[in-house]
């Protein structure tokens, strides 16, 4: 069976990685295994169409078995005036997928310790899963926009949820949790927040289905401060769409690098969404030094979790181990290989 798989490669280092992603996938798996429709999403779209995701981009999404996608935005695009930007594109992509949950595994590779800031005892050996609800929140909460009041500007963004997606995502958290250590950690900001009220106690009554887990509560300024003095404690950290936007961003520095980390945006279905967290990079784009390990690893993750094929996954990640241990580094880890060069050193450990 050819798996139909929509490719997004956006702005800036998106098309880069995702090409180097690609020849990846094919070599783990074989060329004929997949049959790829390349759309376009983000700055790039609004350039060919005026709009960031046109009506045919999403519905080819969401008809495909998985979707690959390389990063949005950039400084052409970052008009604050602007009626469309690219990260528009990327929100409803999301929404009009329904995918709830986004997948961020945190692991620090043994021979890496010393590429963080951090010191090495403190981010030797963490291995977390950061869960992050993605279609709720202040990110699409209404009413939302600029307005005029008295004479007056006003921003305003809704911060909004329901119990059933609070229920969902911790539902998923705590079912990865049992694959794993058992804890899950809840991240909120009940002291300040009703919404965060509200999350805490959903997510109290959503955990006695699961007596095997244990579960601690962190306010949101608590766990970024431990995720930098002490990232061990976490084993799935499961928390709101702003929260988890910004702590996976300041998770990045302990793998050493924003380019190191996958991501998998899941829903109620096999379909996912499948990128590395870093963004367009535009100061780098064109040069060839992108770190392709980031989107790489989220091919992974896309055969593991949309296409079930776990033995294929694992193949590509024990290559990126392999290529990392035997000394391959972007220039972003303080190497010198660009970013086709860090492919092959991955193909060659595939071998």
């Amino acid at each position: 069976m050819t798996a139909n798989i929509v490719l997004l490669p956006g702005d800036g280092i998106g098309p880069e990685v995702l090409q180097e992603a690609v020849k990846v996938l094919k070599v783990a798996v074989g060329e004929t295994a997949f049959s790829f429709n390349q759309q376009l999403l983000g700055g790039c779209a609004i350039d060919a169409f005026g709009t960031a995701l046109t009506d045919e981009t999403l519905k080819a999404c969401q008809q495909a078995d998985a979707v690959l996608l390389g990063a949005v935005g950039g400084p052409k695009w970052d008009d604050p005036a602007a009626k469309v930007r690219p990260e528009q594109g990327l929100l409803a992509l999301r929404k009009g997928m329904g995918v709830f949950a986004n997948l961020r595994p945190v692991r620090v590779h043994p021979d890496l310790v010393d590429a963080s800031p951090l010191k090495p005892e403190v981010v030797r050996n963490v291995d977390m899963m950061v869960v992050r609800e993605l279609t709720g929140g202040l990110y699409f909460g209404t009413p939302k926009g600029r307005f005029m009041e008295d004479g007056k500007e006003k921003g305003v963004d809704t911060l909004v949820y329901y119990d059933f997606e609070i229920e969902r995502i911790i539902h998923l958290a705590c079912q990865l949790a049992e694959k794993r250590q058992g804890r899950v950690t809840s991240v909120d900001k009940a002291n300040v927040l009703d919404s965060s009220r509200l999350w805490r106690s959903v997510c109290m009554k959503t955990v006695e289905e699961f007596p095997a887990i244990k579960l601690d509560h962190m306010l949101v300024d608590a766990a970024s401060m431990r995720l930098i003095s002490n990232p061990r404690h976490f084993d799935v950290l499961v928390t709101e769409n702003m929260f988890g936007d910004i702590l996976t961003d300041e998770a990045s520095v302990l793998a050493g690098s924003m380019g190191m980390l996958p991501s998998a945006s899941l829903g109620e279905g096999k379909n996912g969404l499948y990128e590395p967290i870093h963004g367009s990079a535009p100061d780098i784009a064109g040069k060839g030094i992108a770190n392709p390990v980031g989107m790489i690893l989220s091919t992974a993750m896309m055969l593991r979790y949309s296409l079930g094929m776990e033995a294929e996954a694992r193949r590509i990640e024990a290559a990126v181990e392999t290529a990392i241990h035997n000394g391959a580094r972007t220039m972003d880890l303080g190497g010198t290989l660009k970013t086709s060069e860090m492919t092959g050193q991955i193909l060659k450990a595939l071998d």
